[in-house]
């Protein structure tokens, strides 16, 4: 057996960076934006009011003050004279401040009586115009790699960005083996179950940025698994679940190995999740996921996440731990490095982690009442309340 880390870092090495493709704005969220681009003009474009109010020239702007209203601007109706002393422009926010203004007196501040205003003694000080550019100028950039927010998009249509580059999204392949398995919705034989891994998983692939293909259930024989992998030639990342281990039925390896698999690891000390294997098939990666149900979504988060993170362009690195404190003793860890389904609460310096009390690796009800996964390395010790631990949150 080889370590998680070892495992993960021979699971990385399977994947490189996707070519970009460009995509519409509209389509963009979520999608990796792979290189920077640049602002096409400057945000505001022109100095703009940032209230209703009047344009004119700021040293006249004095209580008592009276100036003669000559026309309106507003947001998209610029007014296209200049203005002197002694004149105003009525001006909404957003439009335009005209030529020789140089403050916006707020309309509050103001008594008006036909063409005619008065400023009035609550008079304030600011000018109340956002300057050209305030904002971003031309060439100021958005900065790759990134998972784009809406936040991101709503900037890049400021920028008339119309399209931007992003990594083309990974396909990944979904297989679920196993003569036990029916699909959700169909009505299981007496020895039979539901399949839920690869629901799960296309469900953490998908959130993870990729594009995920459930492909027919593959049974435990050779012929049914060598057309079922023939279906998963296209794709980047090629996910089988169960069959991995070393039963009478457990074919997966070997049928890979005839499809022309090349190995990089076979079990981990990993507990949930020791039948484990990587390789490379053809011009996929494939990982092929324990059967248990909670061992597969754990396999997920560890291994299949950060394969589609680098696959993206967004480096090849486990998925980030944070630290959290323990609210219970817990006994020796075994020889295997272990991820313990687990719930976070209130803790005194850091969040406090209650492990489940059953960490049976068939239990779904437990990893969905989870928000994290408590990480114990191999051999540690006795750990008591108050610890501080590493941790993955779900």
């Amino acid at each position: 057996m080889i370590s998680v880390e070892e495992a993960l870092a021979a699971c990385l090495a399977l994947t490189k960076p996707l070519p970009p493709e460009d995509v519409a704005l509209a389509e963009a969220v979520g999608r990796v934006l792979v290189k920077p681009v640049e602002a096409r003009r400057d945000q505001p474009p022109f100095a703009s009011s940032a209230m209703d109010g009047y344009a004119l020239i700021g040293d006249d702007a004095k209580p008592g003050a009276r100036f003669t209203v000559l026309g309106e601007a507003a947001a998209g109706h610029a007014w296209g004279g200049t203005v002197e002393p002694g004149q105003t422009v009525r001006i909404f926010t957003g439009a335009p401040v005209p030529a020789g203004a140089t403050r916006v007196v707020i309309q509050e501040d103001v008594a008006r009586d036909g063409d005619r205003i008065t400023l009035t003694d609550s008079l304030g000080d600011g000018a109340n115009i956002r300057a050209t550019g305030g904002d971003f100028r031309i060439g100021d950039r958005i900065d790759a790699p990134r998972v784009l927010r809406p936040a991101d998009i709503a900037l890049a249509a400021s920028m008339n960005l119309p399209t931007l580059p992003v990594a083309r999204k990974p396909v990944v392949a979904l297989i679920a083996t196993g003569d036990e398995l029916v699909q959700p919705g169909e009505t299981p034989r007496a020895d039979q179950i539901v399949a839920s891994n690869s629901y799960g998983l296309k469900a953490m692939a998908e959130q993870a940025g990729a594009e995920a293909r459930l492909l027919p259930i593959a049974r435990d024989t050779v012929a049914s698994l060598e057309t079922v992998l023939g279906l998963a030639t296209d794709a980047d990342l090629i996910v089988t679940i169960g069959g991995a281990s070393v039963g009478d039925h457990d074919l997966v390896g070997q049928v890979a190995l005839g499809q022309g698999l090349e190995r990089s690891f076979y079990k981990v000390a990993l507990r949930p999740g020791k039948p484990l294997m990587a390789g490379r098939m053809g011009s996929a990666a494939l990982l092929g996921l324990p059967g248990n149900p909670v061992s597969s979504m754990v396999c997920g988060h560890i291994f299949m996440i950060p394969m589609i993170r680098a696959f993206l362009g967004l480096g090849a690195a486990p998925v980030p731990r944070e630290q959290a404190e323990l609210v219970v003793d817990l006994p020796a860890n075994g020889p295997r490095e272990h991820y313990m389904r687990a719930t976070l609460g209130q803790g005194t310096r850091l969040p406090g982690i209650r492990p489940a009390e059953s960490q049976d690796s068939a239990l779904l009800r437990v990893l969905a009442g989870s928000d994290a996964l408590l990480i114990r390395p191999a051999g540690q010790g006795p750990l008591s309340a108050g610890t501080v631990v590493d941790i993955l949150r779900l």
